[in-house]
């Protein structure tokens, strides 16, 4: 196969799997929009964690809230638990990995806050802990996973809402979780500022 041939089917799949995944996810996603429209309106703040090129989507989607989006609009709270490097070294040396999110949710988490909790495969460990942690922080768990949200699917519970994406390969799931961080971030903003004005 030559590469052209390779990246066009790359494209055609990531295409594929964004349309199944819009059929079996848009109306969760709708629903965590409000969800955190709620949480923020209230003066609640969302705690995002996840590993590797989940932690980069944490970090995309705290920013994208603090800074702006597309349109002006005031800072909202968000911390991705990724980016504090004493904080991580810290608790995986003096405890262990597993508990490097955990621990910060213990200490910043509060009632009514919100966790996004993003792992491909639904197994992470340390995103586990830190689902558990926020439970018992009586915070709601936005859950972004794929491959049938693994371990994740008997660790969530009441109000929590889980996005699977309906895929079994990473790449494609990470594209998947892109576009729905997307959504999110759109979505707050037109609940916050209405719609745009294109005329």
């Amino acid at each position: 196969m030559d590469l052209i041939t390779r990246i066009t089917h790359q494209f055609d799949e990531s295409i594929k799997a964004k349309q199944v995944a819009t059929e079996e996810m848009a109306g969760g996603i709708a629903n965590a929009v409000e969800v955190m429209v709620a949480t923020l309106t209230n003066g609640g703040k969302i705690l995002a964690c996840g590993n590797g090129g989940s932690a980069g989507d944490c970090q995309h989607f705290a920013a994208e809230l603090v800074g702006r989006f597309e349109r002006e609009r005031p800072g909202l709270a968000a911390i991705a638990l990724t980016t504090d490097s004493s904080a991580l070294t810290a608790i995986g040396n003096d405890y262990s990995f597993n508990e490097v999110f955990s621990k910060q949710v213990q200490a910043i988490g509060q009632p009514g806050d919100i966790l996004l909790a993003i792992s491909t495969s639904g197994n992470s460990k340390n995103v586990l802990m830190a689902i558990e942690a926020a439970h018992q922080r009586e915070m709601t768990v936005i859950a972004l996973t794929g491959k049938g949200g693994g371990l994740m699917t008997q660790a969530l519970q009441g109000d929590d809402i889980h996005l699977c994406v309906p895929h079994q390969r990473t790449a494609r799931i990470q594209e998947v979780h892109l576009l729905t961080i997307h959504c999110l971030c759109d979505g707050i903003d037109v609940c916050l500022l209405g719609e745009e004005d294109h005329a």
